[in-house]
């Protein structure tokens, strides 16, 4: 009996990303959109490149994470509930160069995700090999909520900003929510989506009231992408939640894009900065960037896509029933 055998799996498999914190150096809930498989033994993998790798040293100091399914976006699924999922990860420092052991991980991945396979075209090889260069999180979770469909109710303020403008407020302006992450009374990372309304000193907030939140270091984060995985846009505002007496507020601090959240026209700089990102990860740790194993990507690649053209033919054939 795991927590998750009282979860709705086929929710939860359905989702494309969710959203994932891990805590920071100074305490602060850091979450980032991620792509997750849950495995039969109940745990749950996902993995960071190299070039990303600070949610993997995040967990080798503090293993207390937790995790959100709450974008359907390409899913299928309508009134889909949230999860919440709170637990322990670990992640060896063992860079895996090949998909020995996730095959089902990235077969998910290549599906779902079609314009990853083209990483592994020849034009792509030398410039994305990084993308292929991955350590592994493995989550065990211990806590499981589930939340009703739909969007926060509304926030009422008081009054609106000052004047002077917030750190994150255009970025949190495109979003009609954004996902809380804090800490509960415990220490323990904490996630909800809220609405988020600018007004004097900060942003007003809605904590949930299944999963009681404590002042102290709290991040908001925005995300988006579309059906297939692609146009990845998101940024993460840092500051502080506070209890005030009208309320919740999230003072900002800091606001983070990440690598690849700017235009196309970036794609040479991101390209750069990834690379180095990772020569660093391997240069501090005295090794040498190993071969990624091309071929058996390729053959799950490939096996993906077969996959994927059976599953649109068999739909044109059901739209083409006379029974339909």
């Amino acid at each position: 009996m795991t927590v998750l055998d009282s979860a709705p799996s086929a929710v939860l498999d359905a989702y494309r990303t969710c959203e994932f914190v891990t805590l920071g150096r100074d305490g602060t809930p850091l979450a980032w959109p991620t792509a997750v498989r849950r495995r039969e033994d109940g745990t749950l993998v996902l993995t960071t490149s190299l070039a990303f790798a600070q949610k993997a040293l995040n967990i080798r100091r503090d293993g207390r994470v937790a995790l959100l399914f709450s974008d359907p976006t390409g899913s299928g699924l309508t009134d889909a509930p949230h999860l919440f999922v709170g637990g322990s990860a670990e992640c060896p420092d063992d860079i895996r160069t090949g998909p020995q052991g996730l095959e089902d991980y990235w077969r998910t991945l290549f599906e779902r995700q079609p314009h990853s396979r083209s990483y592994l075209s020849r034009p792509m090889r030398r410039l994305m090999d990084w993308y292929y260069l991955r350590l592994v999180i493995t989550v065990t979770p211990e806590q499981l909520i589930v939340r009703s469909a739909g969007a926060p109710p509304f926030l009422k303020v008081s009054a609106g900003p000052d004047g002077s403008p917030l750190p994150g407020a255009e970025q949190l302006a495109r979003h009609p929510t954004a996902v809380l992450a804090a800490r509960d009374a415990s220490g323990a990372p904490a996630l909800a989506r809220t609405r988020t309304a600018p007004t004097v000193g900060g942003f007003a907030v809605s904590p949930p009231d299944d999963h009681a939140m404590v002042p102290g270091p709290a991040s908001l984060l925005v995300h988006r992408h579309d059906e297939k995985l692609n146009r990845m846009r998101n940024a993460l505002v840092r500051g502080e939640l506070r209890q005030t007496g009208d309320g919740w507020l999230l003072v900002p601090g800091k606001v983070l894009e990440p690598m690849g959240s700017g235009p196309p026209s970036d794609a040479v700089r991101v390209l750069r900065r990834t690379q180095q990102a990772t020569d660093r990860y391997l240069h501090r740790r005295g090794l040498t960037r190993p071969p990624v194993e091309r071929d058996r990507f390729r053959a799950l690649a490939e096996s993906a896509r077969r996959h994927g053209t059976l599953d649109e033919e068999r739909l044109r054939t059901t739209l083409r029933s006379p029974h339909h």
